[in-house]
């Protein structure tokens, strides 16, 4: 008989759903069908029990062909890679646990190296105006049911983020706002007509890279300076700016869910200083929240994990041994692979190859490259060694944190095939396999030595 499991969490995007409904073949090996997800999430679970799926790790030859390795040889082969590296580089996570991103910085602590994750290219400059600025936010529950106005600023949610606008923004009856979509009002901010501002209220089609400019002069309207504004400030009629920020001004509960049309234009973050700067303005007369459209399902747990840890939400340097310190432009991955600092690079939980610079790939792709991953991606087929994993929240469980940082279990739908590892496993098996290394080494080092050595006086020396 098959078994029906409900309020499982979706492995796809920010949104990190949790009411998907997944049915499950009587011994629990196939996924039969998949309920309440979108099309991405469904084919993630799907592409759990492919035939053709990659089940143990692989090893590039000299003549450029896979050869397939057992864990044990793969997790050695990481271990002595990195003991040998002067600066390693772990990078990604957006598809993996808080249990393997704890995992992982264990490692690189012992490893001396640095931890980024997807935050550098998308969300870090986000993440540098909230240390700025601080920002007034609030959890999606209370968006469904409190709020009338939804703001989205450089953002298509229709294709990015497929359920945002049906279970939390627009269209879903919330507590105090029974009738739904027709109790709000939608305002897309974007140069181009996507989908999303196809269903708007209004849509302002900003000049690009102008965002600051907009911005600004809806925070002269709050400041009584409406006659000082032009007729035309980035793209748009001094009117529409009047009547929208009227809209804005008289909402009962605003959101403003913004995206990377703003944190990658001209400005990057000041332009969300300023729209928390609005958000501020806009509070004294009414209730306005901002939320970053944040991309990956568990993008913000590096961020919360490491921040427990280091202070540091990404970009951590971790090479000083004794202290961590981040300073993006310094410490963030493309930097460091455009002045060719990084001798091994660990992609994990994302394809970097597929959206870094190409001049930052092929500088990276000069060292040795370790993609841990359950996908075939281009990471995967550029790398040196490509060690598959469990799928987290369809094999591994875990905690991960919504784009409103709001902490969730997944649970385990199905095993993973015979004999395969999850992510945190193998970054686990690694740690302890380099700390074999190192102890190795220092006692051939200091061959007279009659006083037990111990990891932390070794580390990083």
């Amino acid at each position: 008989m098959v078994k029906i499991l409900e309020g499982i969490g979706c492995p796809y995007c920010g949104c990190s759903c949790d009411d998907v409904r997944v049915v499950v073949s009587d011994d629990g090996k196939k996924i039969l069908e998949v309920e309440n997800a979108c099309a991405i999430g469904t084919e993630i679970f799907l592409q759990a029990t492919n035939h053709e799926r990659i089940t143990r790790p692989r090893l590039r030859q000299p003549d450029g062909s896979f050869s397939e390795i057992s864990y044990e040889e793969a997790i050695d082969f990481a271990a002595k890679a990195i003991l040998n590296a002067k600066k390693p580089l772990m990078y990604g996570f957006g598809s993996t646990t808080c249990e393997a991103q704890r995992a992982a910085a264990q490692l690189m602590e012992i490893g001396c190296g640095i931890l980024d994750n997807c935050a550098s290219i998308c969300h870090g400059p986000s993440l540098m105006a909230f240390f700025d600025n601080g920002h007034p936010t609030c959890t999606l529950g209370e968006v469904k049911n409190r709020a009338d106005v939804i703001l989205y600023w450089g953002a298509n949610p229709v294709h990015a983020h497929p359920r945002h606008m049906s279970r939390y923004a627009i269209y879903p009856l919330g507590f105090f706002k029974g009738n739904g979509f027709t109790e709000r009002t939608v305002i897309v901010v974007d140069p181009r007509k996507t989908d999303t501002a196809g269903v708007a209220d209004y849509h302002l089609q900003i000049k690009q890279g102008h965002d600051y400019d907009l911005l600004n002069a809806f925070r002269m309207v709050l400041y009584g300076y409406e006659s000082d504004i032009p007729e035309m400030v980035a793209g748009i009629p001094k009117q529409s700016i009047l009547e929208v920020s009227k809209i804005l001004k008289g909402a009962k509960f605003g959101v403003c869910f913004f995206g990377m049309g703003l944190t990658h234009t001209d400005g990057r973050n000041h332009n969300v200083d300023i729209a928390i700067s609005l958000m501020r303005d806009l509070n004294a007369v009414s209730k306005w929240s901002i939320m970053a459209m944040r991309g990956h399902f568990n993008i913000a747990g590096p961020n919360r994990v490491w921040c427990w840890t280091y202070g540091f939400p990404y970009c951590v340097d971790l090479t000083k041994g004794d202290y961590a310190h981040m300073n993006p432009g310094e410490t963030s991955t493309i930097d460091l692979a455009s002045r060719d600092e990084i001798d091994l690079f660990i992609n994990i939980g994302t394809d970097a190859a597929a959206h870094f610079p190409i001049d930052a790939v092929k500088k990276l792709k000069k060292h040795t490259w370790i993609t841990i991953d359950p996908n075939v991606s281009m990471a995967a087929e550029i790398a040196d060694l490509h060690i598959p994993v469990g799928i987290s929240g369809v094999e591994v469980p875990g905690i991960v944190y919504r784009m409103d940082n709001v902490p969730i279990q997944y649970r385990k739908v199905i095993d993973m095939p015979e004999g395969m590892l999850s992510d945190e496993e193998v970054l686990t098996g690694i740690a302890n396999r380099l700390e074999e290394l190192i102890l190795e080494k220092a006692k051939i080092c200091s061959p007279d030595s009659s006083e037990p050595i111990s990891l932390e006086s070794v580390i990083c020396t």
